[in-house]
């Protein structure tokens, strides 16, 4: 197989095709997935062994699940220094952006001693999902964890799969002794959504649940809420390039090959009005790929769902682009902060020619988890009031409740509530 990312016409169907994100059906893998949840809701520990050993082949007993802490000081001795000065310098970074979302419950007084409010409190447990068993990520435990611990979340539990042998990436292990994370269990996939939702012997269930994971992580996380809260479904990995005849073509191909490399799945658009750009690109793109270690993902992704689309104006590229709503959009353009104005659906915009993506997904500080699939039309990335709660605060007085009880009591009336309407009237006949 080779590269094969086609240029076409804005208004090509294969550009249509690409922005519907057409999904086969996943009722087989669901009907899996509520078997595993129904078995380790009755099972617990002995589910969540059975389903890891079949899954994954590590064979583990319930007292092995949770990493120690001697696991956690040997994952330090195998880390590298500099490993360890680039995972600080993100998460103070990462912890920088996500104070400045932090907010704080509110009083405030109104006319005859009115008060109202808002009290905001963290969730107690919250779970988060890693990736993990062939690969590492220790980028995703941070921008789980950091907003979680700034929103003041007492307890933070991560799950993660192990490998054949049983246990966790050192790396994985460290950022979330940096990040502060609480306990760390050996459990990936449907059986580790199922454990953190209803809880074993060996795992304490949890409020939340927050991270990406693949089709069964997904699936599992739809059918336990409302059992538990959850941040969001996410789909494979998009990103939306906006450039124009200013862009380094060399700088383009190599953004739209960091996001191919994610998944199969992936979604890569280019939208440009400059014909001589895409066909730069184009070759640029089969130029670095075969130098890259994950051809065979880039192949299949840009051959599946790749697309350079010449448009006739930046103008359209917008218009298109929140169609799309894209998780990631970058604008490769003259004066991108001249165009912010244009955009109204995306996860994250990265602007101009030295912000690629992947400083999003590693140290700039803004949260990588972010809204796939269309849903930045009405959805944000993980933050810090992802991990909070608000309770409204009511204070009537006499004098105010007498002066608008009238009002209410019209109100309720019209529902046929007249309960209601008694609630307040028996207070304002009152002397």
């Amino acid at each position: 197989m080779t590269v094969d990312l086609k240029v076409v016409k804005a208004k090509d169907p294969l550009l249509e095709r690409i922005f519907k994100r057409s999904s086969s059906e996943h009722r087989e893998v669901a009907t899996q997935v509520a078997h595993i949840l129904a078995s380790v809701q009755s099972k617990g520990d002995e589910a969540v062994c059975e389903y890891t050993s079949r899954f994954g082949g590590a064979r583990l007993s319930p007292g092995e699940l949770k990493v120690t802490r001697e696991e956690k000081t040997a994952a330090y001795q195998f880390v590298e220094e500099s490993f360890l000065d680039a995972i600080r310098l993100a998460l103070d970074n990462i912890t920088s952006f996500h104070r400045k979302q932090l907010r704080h419950s509110w009083f405030e007084p109104g006319e005859q001693g009115v008060i109202l409010g808002q009290m905001l409190r963290p969730l107690k447990r919250v779970g988060i999902y890693v990736p993990g068993g062939k690969a590492a990520y220790p980028s995703s435990v941070l921008m789980n964890a950091v907003p979680a611990k700034v929103a003041g979340v007492k307890e933070i539990c991560m799950v993660s799969p192990p490998d054949y042998h049983g246990a966790l990436s050192p790396w994985t292990l460290v950022a979330a002794a940096e990040a502060g994370v609480d306990e760390i269990y050996k459990i990936g996939g449907a059986q580790a959504i199922a454990a953190l939702a209803y809880g074993t012997a060996t795992v304490p269930k949890v409020d939340k649940i927050t991270g990406p994971g693949n089709i069964y992580v997904t699936l599992a996380k739809q059918q336990v809420y409302g059992q538990v809260d959850i941040d969001m479904l996410a789909g494979p990995s998009e990103v939306l390039v906006i450039a124009d005849d200013t862009a380094n073509p060399v700088f383009v191909a190599a953004d739209l090959l960091s996001q191919a490399e994610h998944d199969e799945l992936a979604s890569v658009v280019l939208l440009t009005p400059s014909a001589d750009l895409a066909r730069k690109v184009k070759a640029e793109v089969v130029r670095q790929s075969s130098h890259l270690t994950r051809q065979d993902i880039i192949e299949h992704a840009l051959s599946n769902n790749g697309v350079i689309a010449i448009t006739d104006d930046l103008e359209q590229a917008f218009r298109l682009s929140n169609q799309f709503a894209p998780e990631h959009l970058e604008l490769m353009i003259a004066e991108p902060f001249q165009w912010l104005s244009r955009i109204e659906n995306a996860g994250a915009v990265f602007l101009g020619r030295y912000s690629p993506e992947p400083v999003g997904d590693y140290l700039a500080g803004p949260n990588h988890i972010l809204p796939t699939g269309g849903t930045a039309r009405f959805y944000s990335s993980l933050g810090v009031e992802s991990f909070m709660k608000k309770t409204s605060l009511i204070a009537y007085t006499r004098d105010a409740l007498g002066e608008t009880g009238s009002a209410i009591i019209k109100l309720a009336e019209v529902e046929g509530l007249t309960a209601h309407a008694n609630a307040v009237q028996v207070r304002m006949q009152q002397d």
